[in-house]
């Protein structure tokens, strides 16, 4: 596929990282030359200097030919624009735009077919606050991910000494909950994957990721951990346009408070929101903080533009004794070396992003990506077609598949029925098959297998 990169900047390189792997065309356009220095002498691409939005940059950079467009510039209106000149002058198929304000994504009809031709739009914001919303949701998991509209989820958890299957083999899972399906999808230990069987042990530390009906969550992670006490006390550092997002879709279940240094910001906050006390003050204050009483607060929320400011106040908030800390970090090389010490929860914008445009990319029907372990792993949810003789997968069972090494089928939404993956499970046409890739160099052969044959079509 021949796709064009507008934009250097963090998610732009993220995506071009991500792709240039998987032996995809990949140009890269940014008005930055030192940026794109970096990329093409860490990757196999190509890079072109200028202005995204520019018809005659555009087309240096291959429009004419192009499959698919992908505008993650830091302007909306270069992103919005650069889609309108592909359409219009290079009929580019596929034009995915990422635009930031929220009065743009609030007039839906700028974005069809005959006003402004964006395909897919892309909030960062959104698809953050959404991530953190399924973390505070779901006490205690370290991952949360939704497949089939929400019927399935897939979290990942960190097994603690006191789990009742911590010490035991996956196999007796079952005799635990005889009631409830599940499947361990993949267990982590270390940085080291393990591919789960039925006489896998789990052992303190591990993460293990695992899939179930949605009802069903909270009873699987009791097996792995002493389950936390629901949250109810969030505090959030930072009344941008992420924290004040978050605040609005918590409000009507949480006490939440939002604490910002910017006078006139907190004023518009509190404004805007009915129920969220607003406060005026600096997060990385620790009087401040226990006036509020961070010792009696369930999830600490660093939500602010400066990564630096979000490390120091959740590691202050934790020593303080909040519950759970989370901090927004969009230096990659900040991630690891945060979560192995007093941050429980490390948020990456680019990886809550990456999946969203890695689905609109995928070979095939794919309906969701989720980009995992920091781009290590993604979770896929493909729609089987066709038939026997046309299809790879459909009506096979799944001990006849030939799945890539370190690929594992945890589960099978039919209509609306969820069916926890075995061995001897049949793919029917329509299931869509929610799969665990370890190993993302082995993306394209899974997407093969969901490919329907010509004779087919």
């Amino acid at each position: 596929m021949k796709i064009l990169i507008l934009g250097a900047g963090q998610v732009g390189s993220s995506l071009a990282e991500n792709l240039s792997s998987e032996a995809n065309d990949i140009t890269v356009v940014d008005t930055q030359p030192k940026l794109l220095q970096t990329l093409q002498e860490r990757l196999d691409l190509r890079t072109v200097l200028g202005h995204g939005s520019h018809p005659d940059v555009l087309r240096n950079a291959g429009a004419d030919d192009a499959d698919m467009l992908v505008a993650v510039t830091n302007s909306d209106e270069t992103n919005m624009i650069a889609c309108q000149v592909a359409h219009t002058l290079f009929r580019t198929p596929t034009k995915i735009a990422r635009v930031r304000d929220a009065s743009y994504l609030a007039e839906k009809r700028l974005f069809s077919a005959e006003a402004m031709p964006v395909d897919v739009l892309i909030s960062p914001e959104q698809l953050v606050c959404d991530y953190i919303e399924k973390l505070i949701d779901v006490p205690g998991s370290l991952q949360v991910l939704d497949f089939a509209g929400g019927k399935v989820q897939l979290v990942g958890v960190k097994a603690y000494i006191g789990g009742p299957l911590v010490g035991k083999e996956l196999q007796t899972l079952r005799q635990h909950m005889p009631n409830i399906e599940t499947r361990v999808a993949a267990i982590y230990r270390g940085n080291r994957p393990i591919i789960p069987q039925g006489d896998t042990v789990i052992e303190h530390d591990d993460e293990v990721f695992f899939i179930a009906a949605r009802e069903h969550i909270r009873t699987v992670m009791s097996e792995m951990r002493r389950l936390d006490k629901p949250n109810r006390r969030i505090i959030i550092a930072g009344g941008g346009n992420i924290g004040h997002r978050l605040a609005g879709a918590l409000e009507d279940r949480y006490h939440v408070k939002v604490i910002d240094h910017n006078a006139g910001r907190t004023l518009a906050i509190s404004e805007e929101l009915d129920r969220t006390i607003v406060l005026l003050g600096d997060a990385s204050d620790g009087d401040l903080l226990m006036e509020e009483n961070i010792d009696r607060t369930d999830v600490y929320c660093a939500l602010t533009n400066d990564d630096e400011a979000n490390i120091l106040s959740a590691m202050l908030a934790k020593r303080l004794g909040a519950g759970k800390v989370m901090a927004l970090i969009n230096r990659t090389a900040y991630v690891d070396l945060v979560e192995s010490s007093t941050i429980d929860i490390a948020i990456s914008p680019q990886q809550a992003t990456i999946g969203t445009l890695l689905t609109h990319i995928r070979r095939g029907d794919v309906v969701a990506v989720h980009s995992l372990r920091r781009g290590a792993a993604e979770a896929i949810e493909a729609v089987a077609h066709g038939d026997r003789r046309s299809s790879q997968v459909v009506g096979r069972a799944i001990e006849e598949l030939r799945l890539p090494h370190g690929t594992t089928i945890g589960a099978i939404v039919r209509n609306d029925q969820v069916v926890i993956a075995h061995h001897d499970t049949v793919i029917e046409p329509e299931d869509h098959v929610i799969l665990f890739v370890v190993d993302k160099k082995r993306i394209r052969e899974v997407e093969r297998l969901f490919q329907v044959a010509v004779t087919f079509l």
